[in-house]
């Protein structure tokens, strides 16, 4: 197979990223994807795993933790969705310090992510034992998720990764990624999203979510008690986040109760804080990813670190402060270009919205916004939209090359007595925007991780 054909294959499996409305349980088996492992010889019985799931923040989570790991010397599986602009950026090794990286393994953004060879190889080595399973399968055939994370499972154990930092696709109880049994879960804060697949209440969202907390177990050795991490919830998430903790016997720690977190200082370049955590306290702490919620996603992280002390894994003061400082998370307000001001963020939901309105507000100065907005159809587009209606002077709305992606034409009804363009697709609205842009402008794009991919890919040209 060539590097063409290899997408093309992978491209051939249902994507339920790309579809608005689809029976959630019926088609998220997890029976189906637990089957094809034990086909192929269940490569994430291998894997050390870190399991994290949320509404919002467990990718930068993911990310935190994976980078703290790389720097206290371990070769560290990342596996996060969605992509930005290649899916390759899904599947990415970290590599400790010491070991040279060669450029071909990836972008300075995205460091580690498998090669285009190594994804053909793999792919057409895995392509019959797929073929012949979705021949047979009583579940029905694999969807593109559920192949992709286990090319993941498989590449990371093959390349005998010390710990896997999964991120969970959509929910968790029925997500492909939990068929691992993790060293330590973590929940990220809990919100309103994907109601129509997920539950009308925070409750029902929550007992998703928390279908990843598991009895743990290390390399098959069950531990006398497992550790799950959570962040700061709303009562009825965390009831539930609770009574699962209770029932399994998990000893859960509660960032704002058994995890604080305080912050010295909010610069631009970086946030200083400190965390106080179960063994002691972390001073002098700096993340360069903006927004005070990324503090909640810090703490979460210190928080999984040293829940891995249960299975004598000792990470000290100086990887964690240097692995929190060496972040990086693309597309989570990040600016890409200084003039024209340009920010980039995937919010896509409610919390996410405010938390990015509030980061926008106090980190920026500008005199005015122009809105470059796109939100997928299955999103709360009402609700998004009346959280940035003020914020926005001039708003230039578009959809990015996704089937889900709602019409400008939609989006538009919501900004009543506002300056509005409507634009066919992203690259025309970023045209457009520099065009409009003045000096001490800034140009937020947002709504989508989509968009936000779509604007960022040839970031600085219109």
């Amino acid at each position: 197979m060539t590097y063409p054909q290899t997408i093309q294959y992978l491209e051939s499996f249902v994507d339920y990223e790309k579809i608005s409305a689809y029976p959630y349980k019926e088609s998220l088996r997890l029976e189906r994807v637990k089957d094809f492992l034990t086909l192929i010889g269940n490569p994430q019985d291998s894997l050390k795993c870190i399991h994290i799931a949320g509404t919002k923040g467990k990718g930068s989570a993911c990310a935190f933790i994976a980078y703290i790991l790389r720097q206290a010397g371990y070769r560290v599986g990342l596996y996060t969705s969605p992509h930005l602009s290649d899916f390759r950026e899904r599947i990415r090794i970290l590599e400790c310090q010491s070991v040279k990286v060669s450029k071909c393994q990836g972008t300075e953004d995205f460091e580690g992510m498998i090669s285009q060879e190594d994804l053909t190889l793999l792919t057409e080595r895995l392509k019959p034992a797929i073929q012949n399973y979705n021949k047979r399968c009583e579940y029905g055939p694999l969807s593109f998720f559920e192949v992709y994370t286990s090319l993941a499972f498989v590449y990371f154990k093959e390349k005998s990764v010390d710990f896997t930092v999964l991120e969970t696709g959509l929910g968790g109880r029925l997500d492909a990624t939990n068929v691992v049994n993790p060293l330590v879960a973590a929940i990220t804060p809990i919100s309103y999203e994907h109601t129509q697949k997920l539950g009308n209440t925070l409750k029902e969202i929550a007992a998703e979510k928390a279908g990843i907390i598991k009895v743990s177990r290390c390399q098959g050795v069950k531990v006398s008690r497992s550790v799950v991490i959570s962040a700061p919830q709303e009562d009825e998430a965390l009831g539930v986040i609770r009574n699962r903790c209770k029932t399994l016997g998990a000893r859960l720690l509660e960032v704002g109760k058994d995890i604080l977190v305080t912050a010295y200082s909010l610069p631009l370049t970086a946030y200083r804080f400190k965390v106080k955590g179960i063994s002691g306290e972390y001073a002098n702490l700096k993340i360069r990813l903006l927004g005070k919620h990324q503090l909640i996603n810090a703490a979460v992280a210190v928080g999984v670190i040293e829940a891995l002390r249960v299975y004598n894994i000792d990470v000290g003061m100086d990887a964690i402060r240097g692995g929190l400082y060496n972040t990086l998370w693309p597309g989570r307000c990040e600016v890409i270009s200084p003039d024209p001001l340009i920010v980039l963020d995937g919010a896509q939901n409610i919390a996410s919205t405010q938390a990015l309105k509030k980061t926008v507000k106090e980190n920026f100065q500008y005199k005015r916004l122009i809105l470059v907005l796109g939100i997928s159809s299955d999103k709360d587009i009402k609700g998004i939209c009346s959280e940035l209606y003020e914020l926005a002077d001039e708003i230039i709305l578009t959809k990015a090359d996704n089937p889900r992606a709602s019409e400008p034409e939609v989006l538009a009804q919501y900004f009543p007595g506002k300056k509005i363009h409507m634009t066919d697709g992203v690259k025309e609205a970023k045209a457009l925007a520099r065009r409009l842009s003045q000096k001490e402008d800034l140009i937020l794009v947002c709504g989508s991780l989509f968009v936000v991919g779509d604007f960022r890919n040839d970031r600085i040209r219109p």
